[in-house]
């Protein structure tokens, strides 16, 4: 009968220290939204041309469009596969790996080949400190390397990212600020930091807001000769808009363009 009850103890205590262990575990960190490392360019989707000529009908849209896809540009193709990285892991089951440790393992197509990822988050106190791997095999093999990596608030209201080049040029290229205001994001900026290039230090910056022109860029960055300043404003719903620079347009006046992308006269 003893040992009948010292084992019944020892299943006890044993069921004890198991569940402790398992909360010990806690909960994984909150990835991120997806948007806090994409700009909305969706409104300046052109052909790829240059803007026309000063005065042109559609010379306000397009050189706004211009000046905007520059940054689009760099994320569509330098940093595809990171940005595809990490929209797919919001798709996944984290495994636990220690102590507020986290990490998401999956396999990612992006650019007609396919990579394999693997975030991890580590909860540090108020923020989570994040870890993107990526390596590829086959054609193009690389090693795994830290593709991007960041810090977010736990409570998820903002962030920073740092991308990487790629995997034969590890360097930091993009800085990615971001916050977020209730469910919505409240605003993202990209940094371009890479040393090497005169376009260090040029940044675009977007969000969204409660005026009429509910979306809007500020953009500064080197057109070749110098820095040049931009702000963007339009409708997300009619695709009406202005655009102002001086460098450019001569003037610090906004210059406008309507629903159909044809320059008018502002109002």
């Amino acid at each position: 009968m003893k040992k009948l009850l010292s084992f019944g103890m020892f299943l006890i205590l044993f069921s004890g220290v198991f569940i402790a262990c398992k909360k010990d575990k806690g909960d994984p960190p909150v990835l991120p939204p997806k948007e806090s490392m994409t700009i909305d360019f969706s409104n300046f989707v052109t052909s790829g041309k240059s803007a026309g000529a000063k005065g042109t009908e559609n010379s306000n849209y397009e050189f706004a469009a211009t000046v905007a896809n520059i940054w689009n540009l760099i994320v569509t193709t330098t940093l595809i596969v990171p940005v595809a990285s990490f929209k797919l892991a919001t798709d996944q089951t984290p495994a636990y790996l220690s102590k507020n440790n986290w990490q998401w393992s999956y396999n990612v197509t992006a650019a007609g080949s396919t990579y394999k990822a693997r975030l991890t988050g580590e909860i540090a106190g108020t923020v989570v400190n994040w870890k993107m791997y990526v390596s590829k095999d086959g054609t193009g093999s690389f090693s795994e390397f830290i593709w991007f990596e960041g810090t977010s608030k736990v409570d998820g209201t903002g962030g920073q990212w740092i991308l990487n080049q790629s995997a034969a040029s590890p360097t930091a290229l993009l800085q990615i600020d971001w916050t977020k205001s209730g469910n919505s994001l409240g605003a993202i900026k990209y940094t371009y930091v890479k040393n090497s290039d005169n376009f260090k230090t040029s940044f675009i910056e977007y969000g969204l807001t409660s005026s009429t022109l509910n979306a809007y860029y500020t953009i500064h960055y080197y057109n070749g000769a110098k820095f040049s300043d931009v702000n963007v404003e339009w409708n997300t719903s009619t695709h009406n808009g202005r655009v102002k620079c001086l460098d450019y347009l001569g003037t610090s006046d906004w210059y406008c363009w309507d629903a159909n992308k044809i320059n008018t006269v502002c109002n």
